[in-house]
């Protein structure tokens, strides 16, 4: 009997990527006709079958969740992490963490490792890389064989399954309005590539404030930051950004940074260029965490509520795994962001 085999493997044995064996297997026309061949027939010699997954996992319950996330140090993910496992405690059921790092590869091989029959169902926040190559077969494939995802935060309107989110236009939308308040005219956004959804809507939220305001927006007013393999070396490259907008527009009043470290980045520029915040420049961030608190001012910021996410996120697969709700219907919670205001502001 031929041994099973896994999409990482298969893409270590022929020297390709997962995403090309899992779009191969999908017989995409993005893979030349001779790569998709010798990949089909490589799968189909070593009896592939999607994530390992048998049919009767469905009903052999383990009672154990899994929950994938792309950070491990981020506050905001700690704390969801939290608000799932006092849900999940509280309903019986343990939880088990898989960091996906912002790698799609790291992502797929922890769902292949847990569904095969480690874990029940999924609460996932999808990494930058997934999002950016649009590769969802992992996902599919998953749902398809009986095993529940609920998505938090990252999520991905194409995939039907239960999602737990903030309404993110509108927090940053709260964030601009506060700033526009007090008095500030010239908003530099810090954000992200468009890919990220989160950042995108934050985004959109900065630009219905201002045309809200009848404040025309500036494309030199919005800085777009390019994820690379180093945080580091991202970080330095946003602060030499920064503070060449800085000199380039001192007219530039405040500060919106679509997460935490943006925004302190942001301040950690100003106190270099001798800048009094909040006098000379306001910032605000986006998602409460150490950084918001501990920072040199105190930084204003959107809190998501990530505990209140988490337990949303357990209840709702729970509900699923344990047929409190009908499997066929998807739900979309909201959470309600709040402007916490600290020094960073007037």
């Amino acid at each position: 009997m031929k041994r099973k085999i896994t999409l990482k493997q298969i893409a270590k044995e022929l020297d390709v990527s997962i995403s090309t064996v899992s779009k191969a297997l999908k017989d995409s026309k993005e893979i030349s006709l001779d790569t998709r061949q010798k990949i089909q027939a490589f799968a189909k010699l070593y009896n592939y079958r999607p994530n390992n997954i048998a049919l009767s996992l469905k009903n052999r319950k383990t009672k154990t969740i899994g929950v994938i996330i792309p950070e491990i140090v981020h506050h905001f993910f700690a704390k969801v992490i939290s608000g799932i496992e006092q849900v999940a405690n509280k309903r019986g059921y343990n939880v088990i963490i898989g960091l996906s790092n912002e790698s799609f590869d790291k992502e797929v091989i922890n769902m292949e490792t847990l569904v095969n029959g480690s874990i029940d169902g999924f609460i996932m926040s999808i990494s930058k890389e997934t999002l950016q190559q649009q590769d969802y077969h992992h996902l599919e494939e998953t749902i398809n064989q009986g095993i529940p995802i609920v998505m938090f935060d990252r999520v991905i309107n194409e995939i039907l399954c239960d999602k737990v989110v903030v309404d993110d236009t509108e927090g940053a939308k709260m964030a601009v309005q506060k700033l526009i308040d007090d008095g500030c005219k010239n908003i530099l956004l810090v954000t992200t590539k468009d890919y990220v959804n989160v950042g995108k809507m934050r985004t959109q939220g900065y630009l219905e404030a201002l045309s809200k305001n009848k404040i025309e927006a500036d494309p030199n007013l919005i800085i777009k930051v390019k994820d690379t393999n180093s945080e580091e070396a991202e970080i330095a490259k946003l602060e030499r950004e920064i503070e060449k907008t800085l000199e380039k527009m001192p007219e530039i009043d405040a500060v919106f940074g679509v997460n935490e470290l943006y925004a302190v980045t942001a301040m950690k520029v100003a106190r270099r260029k001798g800048l009094k915040m909040p006098e000379d420049l306001a910032v605000i961030g986006f998602s409460d965490g150490v950084l918001s608190k501990h920072s040199y001012p105190t930084l204003t910021t959107v809190s998501q509520h990530g505990v209140e996410i988490g337990g949303a996120a357990a209840d709702l697969l729970i509900d699923k795994l344990d047929e409190v709700v009908d499997e066929e219907q998807f739900t979309t919670k909201i959470i309600k962001t709040e402007l916490i205001t600290r020094d960073s502001t007037k």
